[in-house]
């Protein structure tokens, strides 16, 4: 199986790529479009500010590669408020893969929220053998609202989508490389979708 992480320079992609690495897959790091248009499966991370991340995906052209893709594509933090519609940090447009909107955090709550949080109302193939309210480790400012396409919520000051699902396009705004056995277990039955 060919698995490649995108890399467009706005990723903690060593981390997801050991964390594949430990689950006896070897995933290939690119910003070839056809590598990744060949690809079996794709990971889409994302750290960072999303104006600057979007400048860099259009500078390789992956804006328009990326839509486009057919195989299970999996966008991870910044990588799945990139394929929503829009997003508040920036004023950015995004790639309008998933019906949300992203959205900063009200002043009312600790922000960046920073740690582990609960994920709930679990509703994908992707989160086979995950109990409800399994702890994930989260950085982030901004949350993509809810929609008809959430597979997963989490409650922080309001519920946020934590996960969104759209035809071979999933989003988790967590980091399952850094989510221990259940985070393990989210990008195995990503391979496995």
């Amino acid at each position: 199986m060919k698995l490649v992480i995108i890399d467009y320079g706005a990723g903690n992609i060593k981390s997801i790529q050991f964390a594949f690495n430990r689950l006896g897959v070897n995933a290939v790091l690119s910003n070839n479009p056809e590598e990744i248009i060949s690809a079996d499966k794709v990971i889409f991370p994302g750290v960072g500010e999303a104006s600057s991340a979007m400048v860099m995906l259009k500078q390789s052209k992956l804006d328009l590669v990326i839509p486009k893709l057919k195989q299970p594509v999996l966008g991870i933090c910044l990588g799945m408020q990139l394929l929503c519609h829009s997003t508040e940090e920036g004023s950015t447009k995004g790639l309008g893969i998933f019906d949300a909107h992203v959205k900063r955090f009200p002043n009312n709550v600790k922000v960046p929220q920073m740690g582990w949080n609960a994920i709930s109302n679990l509703k994908s193939d992707l989160f086979k053998g995950i109990k409800d309210n399994a702890f994930m480790y989260l950085v982030h400012s901004y949350y993509a609202e809810l929609s008809n396409q959430v597979i997963a919520t989490t409650n922080y000051g309001l519920e946020y989508a934590s996960a969104l699902e759209n035809n071979n396009f999933y989003g988790v705004q967590f980091h399952p490389e850094k989510s221990s056995l259940d985070g393990e277990r989210i990008l195995k039955n990503f391979i496995e979708l």
